[in-house]
């Protein structure tokens, strides 16, 4: 495995801009970025080499955002919604409500739908979704952009909207 030097230069734009993209937070995002990587010396002899040592520090973001939410008490599952789902702290809607209606539509989706978009609510790669699912990188796009502008569309048409620029930018 690389040096820790080597891995902060090659790696932590890329989970800097994942830290921001789950907390919405750039200042949380900085310290979580900084816990990773103390997280990843004192774990480095564990790394099993199963994955891509982007994959293995991104997982480890990831479960350090997910201990402080649950050491925070805040839903993990609302956070991975408003997230995926490109909703802002400033967005006035009722989460348990829309979070109620993106599991129920997401239901009405085909399994390999379903798993594409869950997969990426958790971070996976599009190239990590393709190999776990059998498909080509390109497909999972596809399938993830279809899925997410049919699941957006559903939801205003149920009257579940929010501001017009997150529409806007999600392609609606």
């Amino acid at each position: 495995m690389q040096s820790t030097e080597e891995l902060y230069r090659t790696y932590s734009a890329d989970l800097f801009r994942y830290l921001v993209f789950l907390t919405h937070d750039p200042d949380r995002s900085e310290d979580l970025l900084m816990e990773t990587f103390l997280h990843a010396i004192t774990a480095s002899g564990k790394f099993r080499g199963e994955s891509s040592v982007k994959t293995w520090l991104f997982g480890i973001a990831r479960n350090l955002w997910m201990q402080e939410l649950r050491r925070l008490r805040r839903p993990a599952e609302e956070y991975l919604i408003r997230s995926y789902m490109e909703f802002s702290p400033e967005d006035t809607f009722d989460i348990r409500e829309t979070l109620a209606a993106v599991k129920r539509l997401l239901s009405q989706k085909d399994e390999r739908a379903r798993q594409i978009v869950l997969f990426r609510m958790n971070g996976y790669a599009y190239a990590e979704i393709a190999q776990n699912l059998g498909i080509s990188e390109n497909s999972a796009r596809v399938i993830e952009f279809r899925t997410k502008r049919w699941l957006l569309n559903e939801m205003k048409k149920e009257g579940l909207e929010w501001t017009k620029s997150h529409a806007r930018s999600s392609g609606i």
